[in-house]
């Protein structure tokens, strides 16, 4: 039996709170006040990249005196900050704003005397393209393209972005050399690894030039690259020395959001409120029936809560985002379990879901015959990747903005 819907709607509402502590426990701000608090810099320049890019620009620049203020952020976050330059590039895909960012980036380093502090959240690899000679822009965003469609992981994206890159992989080191640069690191990564988050500019790479070409030959994507591309890869890989000295520093991570979304929840098991212990990764299909499972074996009502990034494998040529369509394979399989009330969230913590203003969807036991009564048949928006139009037409999208920060994705299940 189906609750009231005003018992749905408070199901719904009470998602939407948790989720949304969840983000704001990535608050990029108060993280880099913190991290800076007692710290001393010498003439230095301040060098913010990312979707929290300007926000964590704004923090450091209460706490540290710069004569140099660069902030690289996507077109959604950009906004003026008196006292820095805040230039405004394409993400997912780089475009040429965020090329001529990354040779402003390059110059104001190749001018550093002293301290370099480099602000780093998720978007980075993207806003700040800088190819390697011989590698196009167009190129390097096929390539980007290419990866995005293919399900690859954040890792193995990332592994080949950094060796087409001359900021990625460490580069931006290399670039401040002989300066001492300091990182402080906001993650997108369930991982946390250092190296990937936007391409790990500050941090070693995370293979060579080979092995980013074999995972290419792996995903199938080998024949389909721009020649400049896999020129370049198969070509030796030079011997560049040890990477300059440097600090880095995590501040912000999905683990402490998931934390924040359990307290807000109202704290344990014990109360009702069950974390998934492990990073919720892989491909959509698979991670909406992992959700499903959970609810079902669990054998109690509750919350239960959930934090990672997943990915799709597009084979249609709908609109749509991994949380999108996660929203909706979850929706599906709780129709065909008799999952009985429930209500489920999955949302970027940055507000943005692939190329389209919602962050995610928000789905309940009316979502599939709200689609059905708007001419819409579920499995098929789902084939054709499509999942935005079907949740719009539900009225089940989560919209919230952006929210100037990037922790990767929250989930949120309750079942009433």
């Amino acid at each position: 039996m189906t609750s009231e819907p005003s018992q749905i709607n408070e199901l719904r509402a009470r998602a939407r709170e948790i989720f949304l502590e969840g983000v704001a426990a990535a608050d990029p701000g108060q993280a880099v006040e913190a991290a800076l608090a007692g710290q001393s810099f010498e003439q230095p320049i301040i060098i913010a990249v990312g979707k929290a890019a300007r926000s964590m620009a704004e923090a450091a620049m209460r706490q540290v005196r710069a004569r140099t203020v660069i902030v690289v952020t996507n077109y959604e976050n950009a906004s003026p900050l008196a006292g820095a330059e805040v230039l405004a590039a394409g993400h997912p895909v780089p475009d040429a704003e965020g090329a001529r960012a990354a040779l402003r980036v390059e110059e104001a380093l190749s001018h550093a005397t002293g301290d370099v502090l480099a602000l780093i959240s998720g978007g980075g690899s993207a806003l700040l393209p800088a190819p390697v000679a011989g590698v196009s822009l167009e190129d390097k965003a096929e390539v980007n393209r290419l990866l995005l469609a293919s399900g690859a992981d954040i890792v193995t994206m990332n592994l080949v972005r950094q060796q087409l890159s001359r900021l990625k992989g460490g580069g931006l080191l290399r670039a401040a050399a002989p300066a001492k640069v300091t990182a402080l690191l906001l993650s997108d990564v369930v991982s946390d690894d250092l190296r990937a988050i936007a391409s790990g500019p500050t941090v070693s790479p995370i293979g060579t030039r080979a092995e980013a070409a074999a995972v290419l030959i792996d995903l199938g994507l080998w024949d389909r690259l721009p020649a400049s591309v896999t020129t370049y890869l198969s070509q030796p890989q030079p011997d560049l020395g040890p990477l300059p000295e440097s600090s880095s520093t995590l501040i912000g991570s999905n683990k402490i959001s998931v934390a924040a979304m359990a307290r807000a929840a109202g704290g344990g098991a014990s109360h009702g409120v069950h974390v998934f212990p492990m990073p919720l990764e892989g491909d959509v299909a698979e991670a909406a029936r992992i959700i499903v499972d959970c609810a079902k074996g669990s054998g109690e009502r509750g919350v239960f809560l959930f934090g990672g990034e997943t990915t799709v494998k597009l084979t249609g040529d709908g609109l749509g985002g991994r949380n999108q369509e996660l929203a909706l394979r979850v929706a599906v399989l709780a129709e065909a379990a008799g999952l009985g009330d429930y209500v489920f969230l999955s949302g970027g913590t940055d507000g943005r879901d692939g190329p389209t203003d919602a962050a995610g969807g928000l789905v309940d036991p009316g979502t599939l015959d709200r689609m059905r009564e708007a001419g819409l048949d579920p499995q098929e928006v789902l084939a054709r990747n499509d999942s935005y139009r079907g949740l719009k037409a539900a009225g089940d999208l989560l919209q919230i903005g952006a929210t100037g920060t990037n922790v990767a994705d929250l989930q949120v299940l309750i079942l009433g």
